[in-house]
Parts: C-alpha cells; structure tokens; sequence
C-alpha cells in the first residue's frame, strides 16, 4: 500500500501473492469490437506490470439504454476473445445504464513474490525498454476531429490491442525486478513514478523513443488531448528537455491507451534481453537509463 504499484498485491503465502486491479474507459475508437478489445488488452496489462499472470476477470460496463444490442454484444464479446488470448476466464460481471457507454474488466492475477516486478526496484545503470511505441493519444484525439486516415487509425489500434503478456513474460524470465506500464499518465509520467518509487533520476534518448508513424504529424498538428497539458502541468517540473521542440515534448506527456511496459533491464543482461526480445518477436526499444539524481528526468537528442 505504501508505493503507487500497477495493481494491488495480496500476499497468500511465503512463495505466492495475488495481484487485482481494475480499469475501464469510454470509447476511444467507432468499432465497437476493437474497443472491447482494447479494453480488455488495457485492463489486463496492469498485471503484467507486475509480472504476475493474469486468471480471472468480471467485466464492468456501463451502456445507454438506446445502445443497439449489436453494439454491446461486439463490444462484450472484444473483451472476451481478447481475454481468452491471455488466458483469462471472464466470469461474469456487472453493468448499469449510463449515457455514454463505458467499459473494462476487473482482473486478478497470480505471482509467485519473488519473480514480482515493482516500480521501486530499479536501479542505478538499469538500461530503460520501452515494448511499445508513443503516440496513441495523439493520434485517436486527432481521429474524433476527424483529421486522421484509415492506416493511421488501423496502426494505432492494432498496437492498442496487442497484449503486453510476451514483454511480461520475457521480464520474469530474465529476472528483472522493475517495470509499469504507460497508460493515462503519458511516458513522463509514468517514469517519474517509477523514480519517485526508487529514488533515482533518468536519461532519456528522445531520438531513440519509438513513435507511431502518425504521430509526428498529429504533434505537428498539435491534437493533443487534454490529459496531455494535465500531465505536463503535473510532471514537467521534473523534466530537463531544452533541445525539444514544443511538439517533441508534448509527445513525452501524451497519455496513452494500453501502451507498452517500461522494463529496467540491468546493464549485463541487456543485450541477450534485446536478442531474446527479437527471438520471440516482441517489440523492444532500449530509450534511456536509470541515475541516481532523485526524480530528475533529463531528455536529449
């Protein structure tokens, strides 16, 4: 309780703890499948977050009255097919009328302690992974105003879908001991957790971020949400990032929909974990490292 983990862990035994979380979201694409999906891919990264292996879920939903039954149907059964990839069993669930639909999952997990992945447990030389690329916010802000393409919503959605369980599993079997995931609070923010977590700094290599390919032209068109100015308004202070352009810098504070894990890969097991990585054909983007300056974060070209 005393550290802003992922998800909530219950200890059962000496060897053994249970991870629960919830999470859920008003529609961020039209198709109403791909946004159960990626609700259910988001609710149930909070656990791999924490390397535990997710088990059992209840959906949480919330439909206008006047939903047609397709539409709910699609949306329920995005989330189970997801679910079912990761191993998950729905079991049932809850729902009210609400005027804009909403939806997610209540998810618990199993973690043996000792294999538990923590945002306190970095460490100074930890070499930074990023799984999945930046720009998700951005880009689906700039698709409700109606600027974006097919391909550019087709790409953001197929990485929003996609589970973070390889990542997940790859960490625990190489042993590393911190990771989150980047969700609402953007890359900063989730970063600045992780250090505030451990008590150690950042050095991050803007060049080396992966990016959408969409997503340099939507900063460029500056269709960033308003969770985007939240999370600079809150984080920022703890940011050197003078070489950035106004845009470049907004894409480090861009929330995130069922972003990827940020891993903290010790420096001698870097490049077997980038090796293995592209063995298993699991995105890996190697962005920065952990210092021991306190919370500060510094960002360059």
């Amino acid at each position: 309780m005393d550290s802003p983990d992922d998800a909530a862990v219950w200890r059962l035994d000496e060897e053994r703890a249970l991870v629960v979380t919830t999470d859920f979201f008003t529609p961020i694409v039209d198709d109403p499948y791909d946004y159960g999906a990626i609700a259910a891919a988001n609710s149930i990264s909070d656990v791999y977050a924490m390397g535990s292996k997710p088990l059992l879920a209840l959906n949480v939903a919330a439909f206008p009255p006047d939903l047609p039954v397709e539409m709910m149907s699609a949306i329920v059964r995005g989330g189970a097919e997801k679910a079912r990839e990761a191993g998950v069993v729905i079991a049932g669930g809850h729902s009210v009328d609400d005027k804009e639909p909403k939806y997610g999952l209540a998810v618990i997990g199993i973690v043996e302690k000792d294999k538990m992945l923590t945002k306190s447990g970095a460490r100074p030389g930890d070499s930074l992974v990023l799984t999945k690329p930046l720009g998700f916010g951005v880009t689906s802000t700039a698709f409700k105003r109606g600027l974006t393409t097919d391909a550019d919503l087709a790409e953001i959605t197929a990485w929003m879908k996609t589970l973070n369980r390889g990542a997940a599993e790859l960490a625990v079997d190489f042993g590393l001991r911190a990771a989150t995931d980047i969700t609402g609070f953007g890359f900063i923010g989730h970063l600045r957790e992780m250090l505030q977590a451990s008590g150690l700094g950042a050095q991050i290599d803007f060049s080396g971020l992966p990016l959408v390919s969409c997503a340099g032209k939507y900063a460029e068109a500056f269709t960033f949400p308003g969770g985007a100015f939240n999370n600079l308004r809150w984080f920022g202070e703890d940011v050197s990032c003078d070489q950035l352009s106004e845009q470049q810098k907004m894409l480090l504070f861009d929330p995130q929909t069922s972003g990827g894990l940020l891993l903290c890969v010790p420096r001698e097991k870097l490049t077997a974990f980038l090796e293995q990585a592209a063995s298993r054909q699991i995105p890996a983007w190697q962005v920065g490292c952990i210092t021991d300056r306190y919370k500060n974060i510094r960002v360059s070209l």
